[in-house]
């Protein structure tokens, strides 16, 4: 059977046009604990970091099969944005948090079960989780 490349830079193009077309914000999600992932660090929280993408609010965005850059600020300081592609793990409007969520894609970019001092024992997998959510960051 022939291996497709990821459909995930397909999905993230129609999804950021489909929040532009309805006038919403789009923010995305980054595995930023990725090494290949390059954001200001001071505003990772849990190893994720919630962006907005909005054309007001970025510079020169490419979203291809590779992975998603773009130049933007904080605070007037200027960033260089990028994660690979399989690091993205949601992309959604802000106003009403409508869009789509991701499994990171390659081991590299998968959070660990079980990080390094996490003295669980794997009792925790028994026990009914919470489901993922997204974060509205203003």
């Amino acid at each position: 059977m022939k291996q497709f490349s990821s459909n995930k830079p397909y999905l993230l193009n129609a999804i950021y046009d489909w929040i532009l077309d309805n006038n919403g914000t789009p923010h995305i999600v980054l595995f930023a604990d990725n090494p290949q992932v390059t954001v200001p660090r001071q505003f990772v929280e849990n190893g994720k970091i919630i962006l907005n993408i909005s054309p007001e609010a970025t510079q020169g965005l490419l979203i291809d099969k590779d992975g998603i850059s773009f130049s933007t600020r904080f605070g007037g300081k200027p960033y260089t944005i990028y994660s690979p592609i399989g690091a993205v793990l949601a992309l959604y409007a802000r106003e009403n948090n409508q869009g789509l969520t991701f499994k990171a894609e390659d081991s590299d970019d998968t959070p660990p079960d079980n990080p390094p001092g996490n003295k669980s024992n794997g009792a925790a997998k028994n026990k009914k989780e919470k489901p993922p959510f997204l974060k509205v960051v203003k």
